[in-house]
């Protein structure tokens, strides 16, 4: 372990005016409060802390973060408590280790669960000081070095797979590109042994082969360098194991197409400079068109600067050459712990450096529950990334596979909301267009348009996502309470029953709801019977003799006409004109429905929120006013498709089919949309009663530990 004073003297070579009392004070505390805890390693406790500490101190991170670190588990841990560590050390470092600190006394309804809330907490905390993202990522690298010590397979593996999930695209994200990889490298051989085992195998027999090219390539741009006069550090590395499997897996891009396995970089003194070396090594070596990039003009978001180019070197091996000024390479290795904020603040470099983490706590508001932020959450930091232009030349940076509607969510909600279509580079496109790497995207607005749940199936952002689920959630919300309003209306008028806001929030109360809205909101969703709220209002009122026992009765409903081979339980139907359930939103029992008469194929039955309806807005003449009928035949059957992302392991298929089928519901069709080696997703069609059987399969889904995520879909 470090010694007191080691730390102490590491701490002061780079910051000779650190407080070196506070350092001492919480070096002894947090050995103290471990007391005799030991790790799974058998190591004491307290060397855990230590270590994080000293990783911190390699970064030069100030001594309020160096504290922070030494204290990051006594409040989790310990009989320390978060008033005690203010006390003792401030309000600045106690807010960061209750920042650091997951939430362990709270009961979750799955891990994934806890895991979403303990993130919501975490992102909060750095979203006030960056700092408790590095002692966070500090202590999850030393957790990874000594990961093998945990005896338990699965544990090891829930831990590597958030820290690929999670922690690896933090690092990268704040431009730590040591720490991300050194993370991914700890990771990968837990997540995926056999693809591990695979590659390390594959690059063995690569080295064979190409003997000592990376010495021969170092002292060829040593030369190169030397005879123009330019003083440049020059050297090679072999490109990480996961990062090879992610770009054969993502990118579909052989071991053997691969042109950075051997990657070669050129450090010079500024941008210029680099500029000139590029010239100079391709006229050493030819060029491979497409593969040139130039991140000195125009810089990753987390600050990332350096030219990159691929060529044919020696023995016509494909090999990339990186070449960036000492500062670039500074900034690309350590990210903001190479131009620390609290030295040196720049509100300007602050608000362009940190727009990702805006929109992940823009993702938290909109979420409507934790699995689905998480989802969301993985999304938006964990792809390839394009780089596209507004019309003002503003830069905006979008997962690889974006589209027009993912660009307008990442200008701005309102935008996005508002958006009914694009120009790329100046032609009209589609709002499912993708976008690729110098779009130039002009977003087409009105203030009548809204988002739509077909989005849903192309947008990839999790922040498009959020927002749009979050809209239609809200507007489901805002269509039930209208319609329970009226049941409630009607239902007291049949009663002969005066009906008032101070009699509802009585009934509220009595009925433990939280306001007159919500009773509107479970009458209308069929949650809540229009009799229970007479009763509450009006204890013994006897209902038999003036209130109907059905829906269908109270609102003084039509039969149903007929349309194919069955009976449709609708209201409003045209006698004689043939029905059909469309295929583009497939309406079932309970949701809100209107019909459309189309020549030649009778009238076709649509949701109320379908997106095919704005093609008849302008003839009113041919929508008619439906509503659902009691169903009197127990066999009728609807069918209803669900979109949705499983992890990619053996049995997580059969998970859902076992679900379905738990739930009484019967599959009528498979579909694989989209493979990845993490997540998979497919659309199961399935036949249902009714929407309130469809809401209980889709909620045992998403309690399944196999499935990411699950939606209505509605193509």
């Amino acid at each position: 372990m470090i010694r007191q004073y080691e730390l102490v003297e590491r701490v002061k070579e780079y910051d000779p005016d650190t407080d070196e009392n506070m350092l001492n004070r919480a070096y002894v505390f947090s050995m103290k409060v471990h007391g005799t805890q030991k790790r799974a390693s058998g190591d004491p406790y307290f060397s855990h802390p230590l270590e994080v500490a000293g990783i911190l101190t390699n970064m030069k991170m100030d001594c309020d973060t160096i504290v922070t670190a030494l204290l990051h588990d006594t409040i989790e841990d310990t009989i320390a408590t978060h008033d005690q560590i203010e006390e003792l050390f401030g309000e600045d470092i106690a807010k960061m280790v209750d920042g650091v600190t997951k939430m362990s006394e709270i009961t979750y309804s799955s891990e994934s669960a806890k895991q979403a809330e303990n993130f919501r907490k975490f992102l909060l905390a750095m979203s006030h000081d960056i700092r408790v993202l590095l002692v966070k990522l500090a202590d999850r690298l030393h957790n990874m070095r000594t990961l093998k010590y945990i005896k338990k397979p699965e544990k090891r593996l829930r831990i590597a797979r958030e820290t690929l999930d999670i922690y690896a695209p933090l690092a990268e994200r704040i431009g730590m590109q040591e720490v991300k990889e050194e993370l991914e490298a700890l990771a990968f051989p837990h997540v995926y042994p056999d693809a591990y085992v695979s590659i390390l195998k594959r690059l063995e027999q690569i080295h064979v082969n190409t003997g000592g090219i990376k010495d021969f390539v170092v002292e060829e741009l040593e030369l190169l360098m030397t005879e123009a006069g330019i003083e440049a550090e020059v050297f090679g590395r072999e490109k990480r194991l996961y990062s090879i499997w992610r770009k054969m897996t993502y990118r579909h891009v052989s071991l053997d197409d691969q042109a950075d396995i051997l990657a070669f970089r050129i450090i010079v003194d500024d941008a210029e400079t680099c500029y000139r070396v590029l010239g100079m090594v391709h006229g050493k070596w030819q060029a491979i068109p497409g593969l040139i990039k130039d991140y000195i003009s125009m810089p990753k978001p987390n600050g990332y600067q350096s030219l990159h180019t691929a060529v044919l070197g020696p023995q016509k091996k494909r090999i990339e050459i990186q070449i960036r000024s000492s500062e670039m390479d500074a900034v690309a290795e350590q990210g903001v712990a190479a131009h620390w904020l609290y030295k040196q603040h720049s509100s300007e470099k602050e608000g362009a450096q940190y727009k990702w983490l805006k929109d992940l706590l823009e993702i938290m508001e909109h979420a409507d529950s934790p699995d689905e932020f998480l989802e969301h959450t993985k999304l938006a930091m964990y792809q390839n990334q394009v780089f596209c232009f507004t019309p003002k030349g503003k830069l905006v940076n979008l997962p690889q596979g974006a589209t027009v509607v993912d660009f307008a969510y990442a200008v701005h909600t309102d935008v996005g909301d508002s958006c009914v279509g694009g120009k790329v580079n100046g032609n009209p496109v589609q709002l499912r267009t993708r976008l690729v790497n110098g779009d130039q995207v002009e977003i087409l607005r009105s203030t009548a348009q809204q988002p739509s749940p077909n989005w849903l199936s192309f947008v990839i952002t999790g922040k498009a996502k959020a927002a749009i689920r979050r809209f239609i959630s809200h507007k489901k919300k805002d269509e039930y309470q209208a319609l329970g309003k009226t049941l409630l209306e009607r239902a007291f008028k049949l009663a002969e029953r005066d009906i008032n806001n101070k009699a509802l929030k009585l009934c509220a109360k009595k009925l433990q709801l939280e306001s007159i809205e919500e009773i509107y909101e479970l009458v209308g969703k069929g949650e809540l019977p229009d009799r229970k709220i007479l009763e509450t209002v009006y204890p013994g009122i006897k209902l038999n003799d003036h209130l109907p026992q059905s829906p269908a009765k109270l609102l003084d409903l039509d039969r149903g006409s007929k349309g194919g081979d069955h009976s449709i339980p609708i209201r409003g139907l045209t006698p004689g004109l043939a029905v059909h359930m469309s295929d583009c939103c497939h309406p079932i029992l309970g949701d809100r429905i209107v019909g459309i008469v189309t020549t030649g194929k009778g009238i076709m039955v649509h949701t109320i929120d379908c997106e095919a309806l704005d093609v008849y807005s302008n003839t009113p003449e041919s929508w008619r006013d439906l509503s659902w009928l009691a169903l009197e035949d127990e066999n009728t059957v609807f069918v209803s498709r669900l979109e949705i992302l499983l992890e990619h392991m053996p049995g997580a298929l059969a998970a859902v089919l076992n679900v379905v089928a738990r739930e009484k519901g019967n599959i009528s069709n498979i579909k694989f949309i989209e493979r990845a080696p993490e997540l998979f997703r497919i659309t199961l069609d399935i036949e249902v009663r009714d929407v309130k059987h469809l809401t209980s399969i889709i909620a045992a889904l998403r309690v399944n530990e196999r499935v990411s995520s699950v939606e209505r879909a509605f193509r």
